[in-house]
């Protein structure tokens, strides 16, 4: 019960006992009573309404591990002064927080700070203001609107060089990044003219409309590379998925500072991918992607490789993952022999889990088949086993 329901509940009582003694002094302690109550009722819907929450998180970009500083913000258009507010917030794998807020410089301002934010989106559920009157007899809660996330990135290393490059020259000594690769992509499909070569024939319309159909093709760029990280659900022990992503971060953005074009696909519950063509502004979705992955992924990498999916399509392929699938290094294999670049870094979840790291037979089998190969394990330094010294002996330490 809040203080003005018992300043009420009082001043009803203290009128009982005024008629029943005929004190003329207790009528007037039960009206003072009273109407204190009903004005602090009146005072905080007249201060509170409407009111609106706004939150700024610290400057610049967030990255795991650090403190970020979060500021409150209450803005009210009413001008009556109000006693104490404080905001409530749940904030999703954060838990809830409770934030006294104060008149500085005008307004309504509080703060806490969130300590060591691991990577991660983190959205505001709910949230709510609890008002009070300045003589702190009545409150009111106003549920106003939670709003955005807060996004911590992770924390990517500089890669000098890479593991992959190490089977990438080629044409008199350039390497293959520097070609624009580029393809015929699918843009319609029209009657057959006479004279037009039967190879353009799309046999499944000329099938469903009785007549004979030739494709429209149209010239499309493909991505030179594409960096897959696998987010599967049973392949995590300790730390080894936040290897996973820094490392897919790293690569990607080595890619996109020497001007290639990229994506970054993620096979998690939903396969995502964000297309990067520099570090500067496709590159935050790039960001914000790896920030929210989560290790939720059913479907085999291998489905994930083939068929017509930007993984599948790119010139190059780096496939950062924890499962060494034998489908999925037939896929790799295939690549290679095909001269299509195929790499792979692997996070051992074993070491991650406290075991001794042993010899893997697939790994070995990758790299005799020309597929380049780098292993994290806990402790590394990502410029090293991501590097081009690493690469040789990754599969046999």
């Amino acid at each position: 019960m809040s203080r003005g329901r018992l300043a009420l509940a009082l001043g009803a009582v203290t009128y009982l006992a005024a008629w029943a003694f005929g004190s003329h002094a207790l009528y007037a302690v039960a009206v003072g009573l009273v109407l204190a109550a009903a004005g602090a009722r009146l005072w905080v819907r007249v201060a509170g309404a409407p009111v609106q929450l706004a939150r700024r998180f610290g400057r610049g970009e967030h990255l795991e591990g650090e403190d970020i500083w979060v500021t409150l913000t209450l803005e009210r258009r009413s001008r009556v002064p109000l006693g104490a507010a404080t905001v409530r917030e749940r904030i999703s794998r954060l838990g809830e927080r409770e934030t006294r807020v104060r008149r500085r410089r005008g307004q309504l301002e509080g703060g806490y700070v969130l300590e060591r934010v691991p990577r991660g989106r983190y959205v505001y559920e709910h949230a709510e203001v609890v008002l009070e009157d300045p003589f702190g007899l009545e409150r009111m809660t106003a549920a106003v609107s939670a709003g955005g996330a807060l996004v911590v990135h992770p924390r990517l290393v500089e890669l000098e060089t890479l593991f992959s490059e190490s089977g990438s020259q080629a044409h008199g000594g350039r390497r293959l990044l520097l070609r624009r690769p580029s393809g015929f992509d699918l843009h319609s499909v029209r009657e057959h003219q006479e004279g037009e070569s039967l190879r353009r024939v799309h046999w499944r319309s000329t099938a469903k409309r009785g007549v004979l159909m030739v494709k429209e093709l149209e010239d499309a760029p493909r991505d030179e590379v594409a960096v897959l990280l696998d987010a599967a659900a049973g392949a995590i022990a300790g730390e080894s998925f936040e290897a996973q992503v820094r490392a897919a971060g790293s690569i990607l953005r080595s890619h996109a500072r020497r001007g290639r074009r990229a994506v970054l696909v993620c096979a998690g519950a939903r396969t995502e991918s964000v297309r990067v063509s520099s570090d500067d502004g496709d590159w935050r979705a790039a960001l914000d992607l790896l920030a929210g992955a989560e290790p939720d992924g059913t479907r085999p990498l291998a489905d994930v490789v083939t068929g017509e999916g930007a993984a599948a399509q790119a010139l190059e392929l780096v496939v950062v993952t924890a499962r060494l699938e034998h489908r999925l290094g037939d896929r790799l294999v295939q690549r290679a022999q095909a001269h299509r670049g195929a790499s792979l870094v692997f996070v051992d979840t074993a070491s991650f889990a406290g075991r001794r790291a042993r010899p893997e037979p697939e790994l070995l089998r990758l790299q005799a088949a020309g597929v380049q190969v780098a292993v994290v394990r806990p402790g590394d330094d990502l410029r090293t086993a991501l590097g081009l010294r690493r690469a040789a002996g990754a599969a046999r330490a």
